[in-house]
């Protein structure tokens, strides 16, 4: 803490490797040279609080470094459940000899709510594999290269049955907190699929618990949850029907390089006084493109 207060004190320039936001509100106090902050993430909502939200400081994410990576273990999450991979591992280390039919993701629909770098970048790559992909937004409006059509989010109950998988690629902000909740679940078909690389708090998460051991939607993959680490007690552990990782999606081997190349050209634009790039807005919450 007080390395940290007497590094404020005088650096214009601060890169947030860590998630913990307790030691940043201790030192804004101390923060009298501060002028632009960087999060590693592309989430910035554990950073945003009133202070930093109000304060005079610019604020940059990591968004586009992250893209690549989330949308491969989107894609691998969503064929490793059609394909029920992880009862074939169970089968396996049970040494249990079991031929089960499959289905297969050419054809079918998916749903990005987020249309932002990482979204996009999930759609191509679902795209690639055969699949339909369509957008949910803040509004509706007509279909681009990555998304057929691009539908108002405050309307997903209403049309959430009509996708395979709907996945959640949105930051989080008031707007979304609570976004996929027991009606819009309901909504679902029940073979249909949720993948969450979002944040937690985005979906209620007990009701997607039940929603999951009642059979009302037919799997999930969940890479990020309201509480982390996952707590040892979380009902979500037993769930067969359901892959959970440990907010890993994006940590690709060449992230850091990734960071510091995007960091650097930041840091060059900041020297000379031009335009940043990934500057948030920080009333909404993410990067306005």
């Amino acid at each position: 803490m007080d390395e940290l207060a007497d590094a404020v004190s005088w650096a214009e320039v601060l890169l947030f490797r860590t998630f913990e936001t307790a030691d940043l509100r201790a030192v804004w106090p101390d923060a009298e040279n501060l002028r632009w902050i960087h999060a590693s993430s592309a989430g910035v909502d554990r950073l945003l609080d009133p202070v930093l939200r109000e304060g005079p400081w610019i604020l940059t994410n990591s968004g586009g470094i992250l893209d690549r990576a989330i949308a491969e273990y989107v894609a691998a999450g969503i064929l490793a459940s059609v394909k029920k991979l992880p009862r074939a591992l169970a089968r396996q280390r049970e040494r249990v000899w079991e031929h089960r039919g499959t289905t297969g993701i050419h054809g079918r629909a998916a749903l990005v709510v987020g249309p932002g770098s990482i979204g996009r970048e999930i759609a191509r790559v679902l795209g690639a594999l055969g699949m339909r992909v369509d957008a949910a937004a803040t509004s509706e409006r007509p279909g681009d290269s990555e998304f057929s059509r691009i539908r108002n989010v405050r309307q997903l109950s209403s049309y959430a049955g009509e996708y395979d998988v709907i996945v959640l690629a949105a930051p989080l902000t008031d707007a979304t907190r609570g976004l996929v909740d027991a009606e819009v679940l309901s909504a679902m078909r029940s073979d249909a699929g949720l993948v969450n690389i979002a944040r937690g708090p985005v979906v209620d998460e007990q009701a997607l618990c039940d929603a999951l051991a009642a059979g009302v939607i037919g799997w999930a993959v969940l890479d990020v949850f309201e509480v982390e680490p996952l707590p040892d007690t979380s009902p979500l552990w037993g769930l067969d029907n359901l892959i959970l990782t440990a907010h890993l999606a994006g940590d690709a081997d060449d992230f850091a390089e990734r960071l510091w190349e995007l960091f650097e050209d930041n840091l060059r634009r900041y020297v000379r006084g031009s335009v940043l790039v990934n500057v948030v807005d920080k009333q909404a919450g993410y990067v306005r493109r």
